[in-house]
């Protein structure tokens, strides 16, 4: 049985096993400086988006990358949630990134990009391992695969996975959220 028929087995039953599951308290460092508890946050909904890693600008990408399911499309699902940023507000919603990259190439990403929003780092995977979150090995790194959170009042309220078009992600989000409001 090759990868892709797993994925929607694996992705059905981590969708149901994570609907309601209160985040536990874990500290991420942040792009915008600090860090952030997800699981304390004053918005009624917030989205978080995870992905395995971008490239770092004029390097190539890890050989094979662009063949292993789900991998490739980091970029252009950050600039989607970058340009639909205030149609998320404008549901309620707070937006995040998350990856196991550090943070300072996070930041380095963040301010390339524009993103108007934070980007996490869960490098110790605190928070990957306490979620149980899917999680794959490309190139000597452990990277999570990719998928998207909503939470509301710091518990899972959905989950996106697998996400096979990265760039309609944030699309997705908000058509969720305009067919449940708060």
């Amino acid at each position: 049985m090759n990868q892709a028929t797993i994925m929607p087995v694996l992705g059905d039953t981590l969708c149901e096993r994570l609907k309601g599951l209160a985040l536990p308290p874990v500290r991420l460092a942040s792009t915008q400086g600090g860090s952030i508890d997800l699981s304390a946050l004053p918005s009624p909904r917030t989205v978080i988006y995870c992905y395995p890693r971008t490239s770092e600008p004029g390097q190539p990408a890890l050989a094979g990358w662009d063949v292993i399911p789900g991998a490739k499309g980091c970029t252009p699902q950050a600039c989607s949630f970058r340009d639909h940023h205030a149609d998320l507000a404008s549901l309620g919603a707070a937006v995040f990134g998350l990856s196991t990259q550090p943070t300072a190439y996070q930041q380095e990403m963040a301010a390339r990009l524009h993103l108007p929003f934070a980007v996490l780092s869960d490098a110790q995977f605190a928070l990957t391992e306490a979620l149980g979150l899917p999680t794959f090995e490309a190139g000597g790194m452990r990277l999570i695969q990719r998928l998207t959170l909503v939470l509301r009042e710091g518990a899972v309220e959905a989950v996106f996975y697998p996400v096979s078009q990265p760039e309609q992600s944030a699309a997705q989000a908000i058509e969720w959220l305009e067919a449940n409001p708060l």
